[in-house]
C-alpha cells in the first residue's frame, strides 16, 4: 500500500533572522520569522510525510507554544517526524519539494538541501527533489515580504 501526503509552510521575511532552508544557512539580509528556525522547506516536508501517514501536522508534535522548540533546528524536527512515520509502519519512498521566493537565488544551495533532507528522512539523496521557483514579482513571495514551500511525499507500508 502506498500513501501520498502534501505539505505547505510560509513565513514572513524580517530583518535580524537567519535564512535557513533545508538545514542550509543562506547568506541574505533577512530571514523567516517563526518560533523555530522557521525553515519553511523542512516544515513543508515534515507536514507531507506526517500527513501521508495521517499523523497530523508539525504543530501536533512541535507546538509553537512550547518553549522547547524556540529557535529549534528544523532538520532535527524533520528527523523526529520521520521516526513517527516509521513507528506508524511506513517507509518514505520519495519527497518532491518547491521553495517559492524571488530573492535570494537558491540554485547553488539545492544539493546541500537535498542531502540534509535525505539524511533526516533516512532515504537516498536521489529520492529527494528540491526546486527553487520565482513567483515573478507576484504576491508575498515576489515582493520579498514572505517565503513559502510546498512538498509531496510518497510512503509505502513496511
Amino acid at each position: 500500500m502506498i500513501r501520498v501526503g502534501h505539505g505547505f509552510d510560509a513565513h514572513p521575511m524580517v530583518e535580524g533572522r537567519r535564512l535557513v532552508l533545508g538545514g542550509v544557512e543562506i547568506p541574505f539580509e533577512r530571514g523567516p520569522k517563526g518560533h523555530s528556525d522557521a525553515d519553511v522547506l523542512a516544515h513543508a516536508v515534515a507536514d507531507a510525510v506526517l500527513g501521508a501517514a495521517a499523523l497530523g501536522d508539525l504543530g501536533r508534535f512541535f507546538p509553537a507554544t512550547d518553549a522547547q522548540w524556540k529557535d529549534a533546528d528544523s532538520i532535527e524536527m524533520l528527523a523526529q517526524s520521520a521516526r513517527h512515520v516509521f513507528g506508524a509502519g511506513y517507509h518514505i519512498g520519495n519527497v518532491d519539494a518547491t521553495i517559492v521566493v524571488d530573492r535570494p537565488k537558491l540554485a547553488d544551495f539545492v544539493p546541500a538541501m537535498r542531502a540534509n533532507l535525505a539524511r533526516a528522512l533516512q532515504i537516498e539523496t536521489d529520492a529527494v527533489s528540491v526546486k527553487a521557483k520565482s513567483s515573478e514579482g507576484l504576491g508575498y513571495t515576489g515582493d520579498g515580504s514572505g517565503i513559502a514551500a510546498y512538498a509531496v511525499a510518497l510512503l509505502e507500508r513496511t
